[in-house]
């Protein structure tokens, strides 16, 4: 075991060393070599699609194919697409402003540069989306990546570290399997930036190891997102959407509604339509659309929660008929849990499960304030149809993100940054951020041939004190 690892440190610094030096043979590929990138991308994916599919499914014992295509695959061909449209306008030089009292015909200019060699540690529960799409960020910004898969993606890693190297050669692009003790091993190189997606937990360990080099990180972690229902929107259309995002690979999912807080008069209702919308779309646990649980620890830990909330004097209210609970499969069916107490395991950590506690309120203020007094969340899920009750709640809950009248949703819009803040992340990728994330957003100041500060050196006489007694004014 002490081999293995040694030879996976090996690897993974090899990996970078011949990165880094191609990197500075070619520090700032064309608009045409990036573009050629994206598109190989795009082909990587349109042509391993079904495969793609199939390998995830074994990695979850059951995932729906569907879902796959819907959360993973087509996000990342039209996020590819949104940025071969706009790159050349992100590559250009800008202009800014120059303090014309001081420097006469100066200019001054932001250029946009690749960082180097990328790192990229990549969680199971979308494992083709969380890396392609930061991989196509990471190309438009003209860098190299390295990316880290995780131990529960056994067998789309080594799809992916088998089929990529016949798209792109390991100076561009290189992929490592969890092997065990790698996440930490990668963490410590010495990368030009490391993007982490995954739990606050695991978030601080790779922060802790990235600073040994000062290596700037953006870390994509989790938390309790709320959805907070108002009296003036419709019940049923703000149910179909929450369960339809709390059911989505069965609930394991960083921006996925955590709890609800709905009108005390407006419980009994919730409930009924929850348990009708499900049904619906779920005939039973067997359903060929309904995602099994990714591991074994992953679904004791959900069935503990559950008996958890029973022993601190909450309802489980099941949304589907039996059987609720499949242990081979690891299928859990959804569940709405009443009266979940605040020191329950459910309103604790996040849940990352098909298990929504539903809270009541009559008084949106406390709602603010119970918020307010946890961590602050990756998203925010506000269902009103009055402008100012949502612009008030957005001025009063700070979030990682905010999708008004639905849920998820402003994770899937390329043009919008995704990122939290706080204990749900930090730094933002995404949009046009994404690419300025992955680039030094360089600064360069050109001289011009007259320089003003002539005037202005020692030894200060009567001319220079005129000049600046002018400027302070």
């Amino acid at each position: 075991m002490e081999r293995k690892t040694a030879l996976d440190a090996n690897s993974l610094q090899a990996t970078l060393d011949l990165q880094r030096a191609c990197y500075l043979q070619d520090p700032v590929p064309d608009l045409a070599e990036r573009k050629k990138d994206l598109l190989t991308l795009r082909r990587f994916l349109s042509e391993n699609k079904d495969a793609l599919c199939d390998v995830i499914n074994a990695d979850y014992g059951h995932r729906s194919r569907d879902e796959t295509m819907l959360a993973e695959i087509i996000p990342a061909l039209s996020g590819i697409d949104h940025i071969l449209r706009h790159l050349g306008q992100w590559m250009k030089v800008q202009k800014r402003s120059v303090d014309a009292s001081s420097f006469l015909g100066a200019r001054n200019r932001v250029i946009p540069q690749p960082l180097g060699v990328i790192g990229v540690i990549v969680p199971w529960n979308f494992p083709v989306n969380l890396s392609f799409v930061p991989l196509s960020y990471i190309f438009a910004a003209g860098n190299r990546a390295m990316v880290k898969m995780s131990e529960n993606s056994r067998h789309l890693a080594a799809f992916l570290m088998a089929r990529i190297p016949a798209y792109f050669p390991p100076e561009k692009l290189q992929f490592f399997d969890e092997t065990g003790g790698v996440g930490i091993m990668f963490s410590r190189l010495a990368l030009d930036h490391l993007l982490f997606t995954g739990s606050s937990q695991t978030g601080r360990a790779v922060m802790a190891a990235a600073a040994t080099n000062l290596c700037p990180v953006t870390l994509e972690l989790g938390g309790k997102s709320p959805a907070i229902v108002y009296m003036d929107f419709p019940l049923q259309t703000a149910v179909e959407r929450i369960m339809f995002v709390k059911c989505l690979n069965a609930g394991q999912i960083c921006t996925t509604v955590d709890y609800v807080w709905v009108p005390e008069s407006e419980l009994d209702r919730f409930v009924a339509m929850a348990k009708t919308v499900v049904a619906a779309r779920y005939s039973d646990l067997n359903s060929q659309d309904y995602t099994s649980i990714i591991d074994q620890h992953s679904y004791d830990r959900l069935i503990h929660a559950l008996d958890d909330a029973v022993a601190h004097g909450a309802q489980l209210v099941p949304l589907l008929d039996t059987p609720l609970f499949d242990p081979v499969l690891r299928k859990i069916a959804p569940h709405i849990v009443l009266n979940a107490s605040d020191d329950c395991v459910l309103m604790q950590a996040e849940i990352f499960g098909p298990i929504l506690p539903v809270q009541v309120y009559t008084s949106l203020d406390v709602v603010t304030s119970k918020i307010n007094a946890g961590p602050r969340p990756l998203a925010l899920y506000p269902f009103s149809n009055d402008a100012h009750q949502i612009q008030s709640l957005i001025d009063k809950v700070m979030s990682g993100g905010v999708s008004v009248n639905d849920a998820l949703f402003h994770v899937a819009q390329h043009d919008l940054p995704f990122g939290g803040v706080g204990a749900s992340g930090m730094g933002q990728y995404h949009g046009k951020e994404g690419f300025e994330t992955f680039s030094k957003m360089r600064p360069v100041f050109y001289q011009s041939r007259f320089n003003m500060l002539k005037f202005l050196m020692p030894p200060y006489g009567v001319l220079a004190k005129k000049i600046l007694s002018y400027m302070s004014r």
